[in-house]
């Protein structure tokens, strides 16, 4: 019997040589809090959304603007002698809508185009269909003027010269692009004669402020 075999508590329990052999196992990683967005960072993302919502807005009143002045443009085609008065709807001196489709609808009517309101040269054409406007009106035919002016700037133009007819505002050119008078930014002194039912019987472009109205008396009375 060997020494180490007298010496060995028989009851102390045996070491396993595998328990040195194993690997230590590691307790798991504390998973890393997601950080809280700074202030600076929430007021970016929220100037982010809100450039993102002008962008929509802006490009959405861009597609409705083309299809307003592709709306336009269907009507833009100038009329000549024999072609008949379009409809556009567009405001008198007061803002009320009026439809040019239906003004020669009972009536002959004469549209008379000024430049600018409440200036020399379309004073002297508005004044002058003012003195004969009751010899038109006997012979069955409406005075209308018509000029890119507010409907504001009309109707004082109207009430400082006491115009008995209406005025047409035609901002965009739209009528006055029709009847062949626009220039870009500016609008052909000139009138036209519509007989009832909206044909185009005669114009005048240019024309003289003085001789405006009695050329387009002239014509009607040769009508008869």
């Amino acid at each position: 019997m060997s020494s180490d075999e007298l010496g060995a508590d028989p009851q102390a329990p045996r070491r396993s040589s595998r328990i040195s052999g194993q690997s230590k196992v590691e307790a798991p990683a504390l998973a890393k809090k997601p950080k809280k967005p700074s202030k600076s960072g929430k007021k970016r993302a929220a100037e982010e959304v809100d450039k993102d919502e002008k962008n929509k807005k802006a490009k959405a009143n861009e597609d409705e603007t083309v299809k307003e002045d592709d709306d336009v443009a269907d009507v833009l085609a100038p009329i000549d002698i024999g072609d008949i008065l379009p409809s556009i709807t567009l405001k008198n001196e007061q803002g009320e809508d009026i439809n040019t489709g239906s003004i020669a609808a009972e009536k002959g009517v004469v549209l008379f185009l000024v430049p600018k309101a409440d200036t020399p040269g379309c004073t002297t054409q508005a004044c002058g269909f003012r003195d004969i406007w009751q010899e038109f009106a006997s012979l069955d035919y409406d005075i209308y003027g018509v000029s890119a002016d507010s409907s504001a700037a009309q109707s004082k133009w109207q009430t400082k010269k006491q115009l008995p007819f209406p005025l047409i505002s035609d901002p965009k050119r739209s009528l006055i692009s029709v009847l062949g008078a626009g220039d870009g930014n500016k609008t052909k002194r000139s009138h036209f004669v519509f007989e009832k039912g909206g044909k185009l019987l005669d114009k005048r472009m240019p024309v003289k402020p003085v001789d405006s109205p009695r050329l387009a008396l002239e014509f009607i009375k040769g009508l008869s």
